[in-house]
This record gives structure tokens, sequence and C-alpha cells, in this order.
């Protein structure tokens, strides 16, 4: 069974100090990807909800992967239905230093922006592919992903003074977390066939919108209604029958809560970092499914 491993305290620095200072931990991986509703502000309330120990994990909705590089599973199985998103997560892993060399050779400038918009990925080798999906996530608004009813990434450029576009110590250290991982480009259904009696399977879908301008799921040409969630929910169903442990995050709405109604649910406040104002920025109510 894999144990958690332990959650990391918070970083502090200090100035230099006359005795050698002990040699510092390894960082742990962080996402190298920003991503609309990505776990790291609520990973403390997550991980303490976690079975301390369990068999292979699983996330179906990995976006940015915040709660898998958190845990650091020894034995995973991570998809998503966004094709661009995984093919990026392969270069990571198989050709880090060819994408770094890639990354390098693009300034943040608007005609490049958009001329990079404009690419047609399924043209690119599997390096430039990824590449371009980086470049245009670090520099495009408010790092969100979208694309229209053709599958074309339709983000307009942000306005940012400096955005690191290649962190060479963050992809590094992200190519090592994914070099013993399976990484399959599917949607949720088809991979939930996988997991076995014991193994952890983490949902991160899009959420249930709360309001009719607060959609975000858009991630690919076809959104996640509310036929998908309740497909999602007799997954969430079916699995628990099979003694699959399972954990799920969602908005908290009427839907999602009838849903959900038999499982545990908890209530947790999460910061809204994606807003067109400022002033909707606020904390919002989601909810923390369990099956055990």
């Amino acid at each position: 069974m894999m144990q958690l491993a332990p959650s990391p305290g918070p970083l502090v620095e200090t100035e230099a100090c006359a005795s050698p200072s002990p040699t510092p931990k390894p960082r742990k991986p962080q996402p190298i990807v920003k991503w609309a509703g990505g776990k790291t502000r609520l990973l403390d309330e997550l991980r303490k909800r976690m079975p301390t120990t369990f068999g292979r994990y699983f996330e179906p909705f990995f976006g940015g992967g915040a709660v898998f590089f958190s845990l650091g599973p020894g034995a995973a199985t991570l998809s998503d239905i966004n094709e661009e998103l995984i093919i990026l997560y392969r270069c990571v892993r198989d050709e880090v230093d060819g994408l770094i060399r890639e990354l390098q050779r693009h300034p943040y400038e608007k005609e490049h922006y958009y001329w990079m918009r404009s690419l047609d990925p399924t043209t690119l080798s599997s390096t430039e592919r990824a590449a371009r999906t980086l470049y245009l996530n670090r520099t495009c608004f408010n790092g969100l992903y979208r694309v229209n009813r053709r599958g074309q990434f339709n983000v307009p450029m942000g306005r940012y003074r400096n955005p690191t576009i290649c962190d060479t110590d963050k992809l590094n250290r992200t190519s090592v977390a994914l070099a013993k991982v399976d990484l399959e480009h599917a949607g949720f259904a088809e991979m939930m066939t996988r997991p076995t009696a014991g193994d952890l399977v983490y949902f991160d879908p899009p959420y249930q919108p709360i309001s009719k301008t607060a959609n975000f799921t858009s991630y690919t040409a076809g959104a996640f209604g509310e036929d998908d969630q309740a497909q999602l929910a007799d997954t969430f169903t079916d699995l628990t029958n099979r003694g699959v442990h399972c954990m799920l995050s969602n908005s908290d709405t009427p839907l999602i809560r009838a849903l959900y109604k038999d499982f545990h649910v908890d209530v947790v406040l999460a910061p809204r970092l994606i807003s067109r104002k400022a002033s909707g920025r606020k904390p919002v109510r989601e909810v923390i499914v369990r099956n055990y």
C-alpha cells in the first residue's frame, strides 16, 4: 500500500548566519501550468481528508496536478481529456531538455503571442507542441485555458511585466516526479475501469457553475454539462461498490448536493482567482466528497 508523503512545512527565508546551515531538503515539484480551479490553496483541506494508505493513485481530471505533486505517490495513472495538456506532460517526462531549449526561443511579445496562438498544434513536433502550450499558458490572460467549438485556443494575451516562460528548475523537478507515471489522453469514464479495491481516485472535474457568468468548463471543444456531472456521480458510486477510495471536489450547488447525498460531504471556502472583476475574486463555497 502507498503511504502519503509528509506535507511540507512553509518555506521561510532567513539571513545568512556565521554557522553553516544544514543541507536543505530537495524542493518538491509544483504545478508548471496556471489552471482555473487549481488546488494549490486547498491542499491542506484535501490532504487531511485523504486515506493514510492506498494502492495506486488515479487522477482523471489532472489539470495543473497540484494534488498529485503534493502527495508524491510512487504509483500513479494521470489522465485528462485535454490532449495538449497530456502532450505537454509527456514531453516534460520524456524530453525535458529539448522542451527547455524550445521554450527559450520564445519572447514575450504581442506579435509572437498571437502568431503562436494561430498555429495548428497538430502540424508541430511533440516538443514544439508542448512548448506552445506552456508558452500560451504562461503569457495569456489569467492563465485561462479556453477553446472554441472548433477546439481552437482563443484566450487573449495577458499583461505582465516579466512572465516566467521557462522555469528550468521547476521543469526538471516535474520531469523527475513524472518519470514512472502513466499519462493518458482519455475521458474519465474510460480510465475508471482500471482502479481496483484499495486504490485512490481523486476527481477534480470542471465545476458545476454557480452562476451564468461563472462557467469555466470549456477546456475542450465539448463543455462539461449536467449530464456529465450525473455520469461522474454514477462512476463515483460504481467505484465505491468496487472498494475503491474516492474523493471529489466541486462547487456547492443543489445539483452536486443531490448527486452525492449518500456520501460524506464537507464544505470548504476556496479563493476564487479568476473573475472578470477584482471585486468578484472572493472566497466561494466548495464541497469535498468522500466515500470513506
